[in-house]
């Protein structure tokens, strides 16, 4: 199907909107068996029915509401100590009760000493390259003393919402919906990226910006070089007209989560970079033509062109019939020393290139460096690597742990356990027969290296946190798991709500080649009994989510998970927020609510400091997502007339993306 009918018969009123749209045709044709599959070939549906994915036999015969206060009094007793707040979605956010919840950095807002302030009606690239990007989704801290009280944040943003940020652009009926001129499409590139702050703690206890901070830097897709490390750097796939080395790239796009590594640089994953590439050349549906392409299979697999920015017609590397290698360089993982602003970040090829989450670490106990991440798609997989060598507590060589190492993908199995498979040039069908001529085509086509080893589909891998013995994996949804799929992957068909799976691997080895796994939360309303939520016995009616997204544990191990409903809160009618959920004791499973996000927006982040005394969250793309479903709004949100104007709530001031820091009135630990 054609983009342009995907998003009219969508009716489609935002980027946002197009992305999830465009998104919703799986580009995996290798669909063995998924974790659905894996899931109701181990627990049978007797087991379902009889509540052995550990539902309480209450809920599961009757809903959340038969929950009783005795049951609801046992909440008390678990690891989160705060108050729960209700579900529900208004125009702006709402913290549990004895806690702030205060705006650290805004869209816009000057983050060195000269630069201009947000004009939205005058926005020009060479200002938003010296203000605070678009779209905040990572957030990561590194402390620069001891206290604690001064640190540096690391910040992605993912993309724009043009019908939000410009004046007069109003709604475009399919993609690209600015990127009309030159101008535009450079402020759009100017706002993604990453912004790299020094913040510190007043006497009052409050966050704020050190604006003369020699660390503040903006990271962006318009200027900012970028090397490659690993085994594709320099291959004939990455070189280009300007860079015929294929050694070095301009910027990174699409960043959405990330990760801090255990030596303190800062992780960009690069997600969605296939729809910032653009073809004139479209057949009578609108669809690409990419007969003449060489390495048409692979762009196809990848989802190249996406076409929802048109920067391709100002800046030819975005044009694939220009520079078909461009799409080579974009879906790594990115490293960045926030302690340098004038570094170079470097592209780590050995992780692969897929459209990855984010990229968490954890080190082995023999001091190997272990990533997980998750190529966030339907029917797509999730990935580990671990590097050759150990860290050694010399800063720069340890930046270099990331340039070798072993790549693998997950395969799922009936008996709980999860093989990783190896992605290794020459084993299996990783070969020159089956069109891997070396270890750089296996990780620039990561994905059709997994295929080729059978791997098992996911539904939507996101944020994957690994803590100790376990991994925590948040699979978001899939609405093309058909009815009639029971024996799938996931155990509902058209799995709108998600689910998240805890790995536990043998004798806390996250190098060994297997690990078991279960169920920890299918999400969605337990009150419905065709959602077949499960969940523990304390979850009360505000407890609940859909579609976990990034997920973090705090100091005292706990998990935390914010939501990402896209559209999807229409049905939930439920804003995304932010959960505790109990991973341990009678419990287990339970969650709580504890903030949430105004109309339209997502809830990224999470990210404790050390002390979990703050909590940095970052709220993106307030007033966009299925805000014709918000009451009283039945349109599109425009510049001049938003679902909410939040943060600010000020006419002619647009809805702004915004990084929000919350405290403990008092002080002391978040959620204790």
């Amino acid at each position: 199907m054609s983009r342009d009918r995907v998003i009219n018969e969508a009716e489609i009123c935002n980027k946002a909107e197009a992305f999830e749209a465009y998104d919703d045709i799986p580009k995996n044709p290798h669909l063995g068996d998924t974790i659905g599959d894996v899931i109701n070939r181990r627990y049978g549906r007797r087991d379902v029915l009889r509540g052995a994915l550990a539902v309480s036999a209450t809920t599961a015969l009757f809903g959340a509401t038969a929950l009783t206060s005795a049951q609801q009094a046992q909440a008390a007793t678990g690891s989160f100590a705060f108050s729960e707040i209700e579900g529900g979605i208004d125009q702006t956010h709402h913290v549990a009760e004895g806690y702030d919840a205060d705006i650290l950095l805004r869209w816009g807002e000057p983050i060195f000493a000269e630069a201009p302030d947000f004009d939205p009606m005058n926005q020009t690239a060479e200002a938003q390259l010296q203000q605070f990007g678009y779209n905040n989704d990572y957030v990561g801290f590194v402390p620069l003393n001891e206290a604690g009280d001064r640190g540096v944040l690391c910040v992605n943003h993912e993309y724009t919402n043009e019908e939000v940020m410009f004046p007069g652009l109003g709604r475009h009926d399919k993609v690209p919906f600015a990127s009309t001129t030159r101008e535009l499409a450079e402020i759009e590139m100017a706002a993604h990226g990453g912004s790299v702050v020094e913040i510190a703690k007043g006497s009052d206890g409050k966050w704020a910006l050190v604006k003369d901070s020699a660390f503040n830097r903006r990271i962006s897709p318009l200027n900012t070089q970028m090397t490659f490390s690993g085994p594709a750097a320099g291959h004939d796939r990455l070189k280009t007209s300007t860079d015929p080395a294929g050694l070095s790239v301009i910027g990174t796009i699409n960043n959405c989560a990330g990760g801090i590594t255990p030596w303190g640089t800062y992780l960009m994953a690069e997600e969605n970079f296939h729809g910032y590439f653009w073809t004139d050349k479209l057949d009578a549906e609108g669809d690409p033509i990419l007969d003449e392409q060489t390495q048409a299979a692979s762009m196809k697999r990848y989802g190249v062109p996406g076409g929802w920015y048109a920067w391709g017609k100002h800046h030819e590397r975005f044009n694939i019939d220009k520079e078909p290698n461009e799409t080579n360089r974009f879906g790594w993982v990115v490293e960045v020393d926030p302690m340098d602003p004038n570094s170079t970040p470097v592209k780590h090829t050995a992780l692969g290139r897929f459209r990855h989450e984010g990229a968490e670490s954890i080190v082995n106990g023999d001091g190997r460096v272990v990533v997980y991440s998750g190529d966030d798609a339907r029917f797509d997989y999730l990935y580990r690597f671990v590097s050759s060598g150990r860290i050694s507590g010399d800063k720069a060589a340890d930046m270099q742990l990331l340039s070798e190492g072993e790549l693998s993908v997950a395969r799922f199995n009936d008996d709980s356990t999860l093989d990783w498979l190896p992605l290794v040039f020459g084993q299996g069908p990783l070969t020159p027969e089956n069109g891997f001529d070396s270890q750089a085509d296996v990780v620039i086509d990561a994905r059709l290296a997994a295929d080729a080893l059978g791997a098992t589909p996911m539904d939507r891998p996101e944020d994957v946190q690994p803590a100790g013995d376990k991994v925590y994996v948040m699979l978001t949804n899939n609405s093309k798991r058909k009815p009639g799929d029971e024996d799938a992957a996931n155990p509902r068909p058209e799995n709108l709500f998600g689910h998240i799976i805890e790995l536990t691997v043998p004798d806390g080895d996250h190098d060994t080649s297997t690990a078991r796994w279960e169920i920890l939360v299918k999400c969605g309303d337990p009150s419905v009994s065709e959602v077949g939520a499960q969940w523990g016995p304390a979850t009360s009616e505000h407890g609940w989510f859909a579609s976990p997204d990034n997920c973090a544990i705090d100091a005292d191990g706990r998990l935390w998970v914010s939501t990402d409903q896209g559209r999807g809160w229409a049905r939930t009618g439920k804003a995304d927020g932010l959960y505790g959920v109990e991973t341990d004791g009678e419990l287990r499973g339970s969650s709580k609510l504890f903030f949430r996000v105004p109309v339209g927006a997502e809830l990224c982040g999470p990210y404790f400091t050390p002390d979990q005394e703050t909590l940095f969250l970052a709220v993106q793309h307030p007033a966009t997502d299925g805000t014709r479903d918000f009451p009283g709004f039945e349109r599109a949100s425009t510049f001049e007339d938003p679902a909410t104007r939040w943060p600010d709530f000020q006419d002619g001031v647009p809805p702004r993306p915004s990084v929000m820091v919350v405290t403990k009135q008092g002080g002391g630990k978040i959620a204790v």
